[in-house]
């Protein structure tokens, strides 16, 4: 399925609306892409195990130690955790995403593609609407098992459906936005095991140095301040809230207080400066 076909070729002929035949080739590079996925379903397995473990985990073995407002019931824990599950399964397609790339480009796909008459970016925007769709499945199996291990909406605030729906439309918007920095990862190192690599070093900062798995208020202070600046925290923090979860303790930063534009401020800002450099990137990078 790595091939590129004659079909795919005759797809992506060249079209008189620029941004039609845009979004027709990133439509042909993403079917590609999904098909591949769906004959290699170990890569969907996988990616499900880990963020399954991590809610076991963290659910079982911490969730009667940590201190959520005052309180250190593992129900109030389960209720405060699943928002940064949710938020680190979907950054952590990031090295996915950035492996596939490099893959692409350490088999030469991406020189074959770039001789095609097709959009510039359609390759690398086909890739990433793809590794969205598998996040998307990911995170409504991983809601079920939130729901089985005894996570609940509404828990501490009232919500509603909308609201429910529009924090994991955050979600996907912040793991959307992260996947074109594995782009821009996937296309800068020469091997997929390079990219995998270097996709996770700086994710686990990113990720518990945040809201995520405790309050920040227990940090020291100027911990406290990265993490409320994090634009992973503000995701977690604006989910917390759309979903009726207990937050962390009141905070003075501008993120932690507006939560919900915070996250859409951070994940268009990324997606249009990532985007622009992995796009320039691909125009120049060599196999």
């Amino acid at each position: 399925m790595s091939a590129v076909t004659d079909t795919d070729t005759a797809r992506v002929a060249p079209a008189g609306n620029p941004v039609s035949q845009s979004v027709r080739d990133s439509m042909v590079v993403a079917q590609r892409n999904l098909i591949r996925m769906s004959r290699i379903p170990e890569m969907i397995i996988y990616g499900l195990i880990q963020p399954i473990m991590f809610v076991v985990l963290f659910t079982y073995v911490f969730g009667g130690s940590m201190q959520i407002g005052g309180s250190t019931s593992a129900t109030d824990y389960k209720n405060f955790l699943m928002a940064g599950i949710f938020a680190q399964t979907v950054t952590f397609a990031t090295a996915s995403s950035g492996a596939g790339i490099a893959d692409d480009m350490h088999k030469g796909l991406i020189d074959r593609f770039r001789s095609l008459p097709m959009a510039r970016g359609a390759v690398l925007t086909g890739r990433t609407f793809a590794d969205l769709v598998q996040t998307a499945l990911t995170l409504v199996v991983l809601a079920v098992v939130a729901l089985l291990v005894g996570w609940r909406v509404g828990s501490d605030a009232p919500t509603n459906a909308g609201k429910v729906l529009g924090a994991f439309g955050l979600l996907l918007l912040l793991g959307y936005a992260f996947t074109w920095i594995g782009a821009l990862i996937g296309m800068s190192v020469r091997t997929p095991e390079a990219a995998t690599s270097s996709g996770l070093i700086w994710l686990f900062p990113v990720t518990f140095i945040s809201n995520a798995f405790v309050d920040t208020s227990h940090m020291t202070p100027w911990l406290r301040h990265i993490a409320d600046w994090n634009p992973f925290s503000a995701t977690v923090q604006a989910c917390r809230k759309l979903f009726g979860n207990p937050g962390v303790s009141p905070s003075e930063a501008w993120p932690m207080q507006h939560p919900v534009w915070a996250s859409l401020i951070y994940s268009l800002l990324i997606i249009v400066v990532f985007r622009t450099l992995s796009v320039r990137k691909y125009r120049s990078a060599t196999a």
